[in-house]
Formats: structure tokens, C-alpha cells, sequence
């Protein structure tokens, strides 16, 4: 299933050992080598400032629930896992980057980024277009093969001509194992309004 990063913030992490949520997510830790999420800043009342982390490799679930892991034990911190530690000692923040092609020509800047719920991959990045050029497209929604390269400073894409503006597609997620959680919705999941999807999915 693809996801929104906008969306992703504020999810609860449930916990199958209490079978309640443990925190809320925060902020994602991307990695610009892979460009996929590798950990999460986690809120919780339960963790101190010190272990605040989850690793994504702890995640067994996401879906409009929120994620499932194991325990309040999966939080860590930024000094225990040292492959996170190096990204976040990197400060690489993918939102409001810089996007341009190979040639030169300025797209605009990212305003969100859509991921794979099975491994937290970059799929598409989501551009808001300069003022002049917003006219005809507000947005682009381009794809990861589009890339080439990634730095501290901008996005690099291919000509302009061959990016594919489309919106993202979410498609029907099916877990690999019983999640308690579907049938507490009431209790675990944020307050929202249904959309059309939501229905379709029920």
C-alpha cells in the first residue's frame, strides 16, 4: 500500500504485548542513500527523550490503523542502532528540497512523499510548482525511477518533459497475520472523516 508521509505523522504505534497504543509518530528519518524511511521520532508518555526511536525493521503492520509492533521494547535509541545514528547525524530533512532536472530547470519544492507500508520505501515525491508554472500544474507527483540523484540541497530528476504527472494511487492492504487492532478502531485510531476509499475498503 502506498502512504502518504503527511500522513504517516500522528499514526498511533500499537503494541500487541499491552494491546493498546504506545505513542504517536512524530517525524520520519530518512535515509538519502536509500531513500526510504528507516526509523520514526516517536511521542510517547511511556519513553523518555532518550529512547524515542523506532526502527521501521520493527514494524510487523501499518495500515489506517496505525503501526503494530511487538512491544514498548522496539524503541530505541539514536546511540543503539548505529546505521540511524549516522542519519540522523546527517540532518537530512527531504521536505522543502529543492527540485530540479538534469538540465537545470527548477520544478518547484517537495511538499510530501508517498512510501511502500511493507518497507517504507520512497516511491514518488510530491512537488509543489514555482508560481509561474502553477497554473496549469499546482503539483507533480513524480516517481522514484525518475531520479537520479539526491544531496543536501535539491532532488535531481529527468528532463522535465518525461516526468509523470499522476496522482498517487493506494491500493488494498492484506497483513500476513492477525492484528487484534482491526477490531478496535473506536479506541486506537485518530478521529477522522471517512473518504470514499475508507468505504470501499470496508
Amino acid at each position: 500500500m502506498l502512504v502518504s508521509a503527511n500522513r504517516l505523522i500522528g499514526a498511533p504505534i500499537l503494541s500487541m504485548q499491552s494491546a493498546s497504543s504506545i505513542g504517536t509518530i512524530a517525524a520520519p528519518i530518512v535515509d538519502p542513500n536509500t531513500f526510504k524511511i528507516i526509523a520514526f521520532y516517536i511521542d510517547s508518555p511511556l519513553a523518555d527523550k532518550d529512547t524515542n526511536i523506532l526502527d521501521t525493521k520493527s514494524i510487523r503492520e501499518y495500515s489506517r490503523y496505525g503501526c503494530v509492533v511487538d512491544s514498548i521494547e522496539e524503541l530505541v535509541g539514536k546511540d543503539d542502532v548505529v546505521k540511524i545514528g549516522k542519519i540522523i547525524g546527517l540532518n537530512f530533512d527531504l521536505i522543502n528540497l529543492r527540485v530540479e532536472t538534469k538540465k537545470g530547470s527548477h520544478l518547484g519544492k517537495i511538499i510530501d512523499f508517498t512510501v511502500t507500508s511493507e518497507d517504507f520505501m520512497i516511491q514518488q515525491i510530491i512537488v509543489k510548482r514555482p508560481l509561474m508554472k502553477s497554473f496549469s500544474d499546482p503539483e507533480l507527483t513524480i516517481p522514484r525511477k525518475e531520479i537520479v540523484e539526491v544531496n543536501d540541497y535539491k532532488v535531481i530528476v529527468k528532463d522535465e518533459e518525461k516526468v509523470i504527472k499522476k496522482k498517487a494511487a493506494h491500493e488494498d492492504f492484506i497483513p500476513n497475520f492477525v492484528n487484534p487492532f482491526r477490531t478496535q478502531e473506536q479506541d486506537l485510531s485518530p478521529a477522522r472523516t471517512k473518504t470514499p476509499a475508507d468505504q470501499d475498503t470496508e
